[in-house]
């Protein structure tokens, strides 16, 4: 059972860095009713690999990779607001992507698909709101690659939303961030299974996936966290790889375990495109500096959320995206968590973030 909806966009859709795609998909689930021509709409985006499946409903009763967020009586309030969760234009849960068939060939895009950028996925959160008929939005919010999104979709549409919320994101991604996910996207094309991209779907580069999600969580989680969960515990002999070189302790064993976890849940060149899409967004772009960017908003509230131990996206750039807002937005909130679980921390410390997010939508 599924409660994921999909919208055609009709005819050629261009790519904001050239390419044109025919007629592409976006998918999306919905919770809630909808109020008037959208007042109460809440417009969210995905960080790069989850899907639109953010929270349970009657329709697919599975958790939801935010289910303590969305929901009756949650902080993003079902019963007051409908929300509308986006699968990213690039994915591979139900948007076209590089694993979808190319309507002029018949066979998958892989590598041939068009330049992605997180303006297009954007555009695909907005070719949603209009198949919704949707005139205006309460409030659109994005985490981590999400919140960039969220950026581009209020520069680039700044008569929908009156609110934005932009949690563990940035204006624009920095060096080592770039360096990290360059790594990821070679361990993957270095894998002899990738193949250029042309891998049988049931034999895809898994060593390369594997490698690349370990070294992605190294990221997403911090060193403080590891210290206090794991420590230099050892794992049992009998659990042990008989690798000589690896396998003694429980981060090690931590690590393949969520490896293990990714490879066959998401598609190869779905993750190079996304990652790559998420080096070359800079809101500077827009206008041609940081300040003009943020001269082209027209929100009322904005709220930016960031870690303290967060270092794919530290807390400085959370900063900067909530000065640069607060000059051209009336109420403009910045709060500093000191979760210990770095950047995966809008995931996983529900305790710390569902306060913030309640009191942004109960004002």
């Amino acid at each position: 059972m599924s409660a994921t909806r999909t919208t055609s966009i009709d005819g050629p859709f261009a790519m904001h860095r050239g390419g044109v795609l025919d007629s592409p998909t976006i998918a999306y689930e919905t919770w809630g009713t909808l109020g008037g021509d959208g007042e109460n709409a809440v417009l969210l985006f995905t960080g790069l690999s989850p899907s639109a499946h953010a929270a349970s409903s009657a329709e697919d009763p599975a958790a939801g990779w935010w289910e303590e967020m969305i929901g009756s009586g949650l902080p993003i309030d079902t019963d007051r607001y409908f929300v509308i969760c986006i699968n990213s234009l690039g994915s591979c849960f139900g948007s076209t992507g590089p694993a979808s068939i190319d309507p002029a060939t018949g066979a998958r895009y892989r590598t041939d698909f068009p330049v992605l950028t997180l303006e297009d996925v954007a555009e695909g959160g907005y070719a949603v709101v209009k198949a919704l008929g949707l005139t205006k939005l309460h409030t659109v919010i994005g985490c981590s690659m999400g919140g960039m999104s969220a950026l581009g979709f209020c520069v680039r549409h700044p008569e929908l939303s009156e609110g934005f919320i932009s949690i563990s994101a940035a204006t624009r991604a920095l060096p080592f961030s770039i360096a990290v996910r360059s790594l990821q996207r070679e361990m993957i094309r270095r894998d002899p299974q990738w193949q250029g991209g042309d891998y049988d779907p049931a034999d895809p580069p898994i060593g390369g996936q594997r490698l690349a999600r370990k070294l992605g969580m190294i990221t997403y989680r911090s060193a403080e966290e590891w210290e206090h969960r794991f420590g230099r515990e050892r794992i049992s002999v009998e659990s042990r790889s008989g690798d000589m070189f690896s396998g003694d302790f429980a981060i090690e064993s931590y690590l393949e375990a969520q490896a293990n976890r990714f490879i066959g849940q998401f598609d190869a060149n779905c993750y190079l495109y996304l990652s790559r899409a998420s080096d070359l967004f800079d809101f500077a772009e827009h206008g041609g500096s940081l300040e003009s960017g943020f001269g082209m908003l027209n929100l009322s509230r904005a709220l930016v959320i960031g870690v303290r131990t967060d270092f794919l996206f530290p807390i400085h750039q959370q900063q900067e995206l909530a000065d640069g807002l607060s000059r051209v937005v009336p109420e403009t909130e910045f709060v500093r968590l000191d979760c210990i679980k770095g950047h995966d921390s809008f995931l996983v410390e529900m305790d710390a973030f569902r306060p913030v997010i309640s009191r942004f939508f109960q004002r």
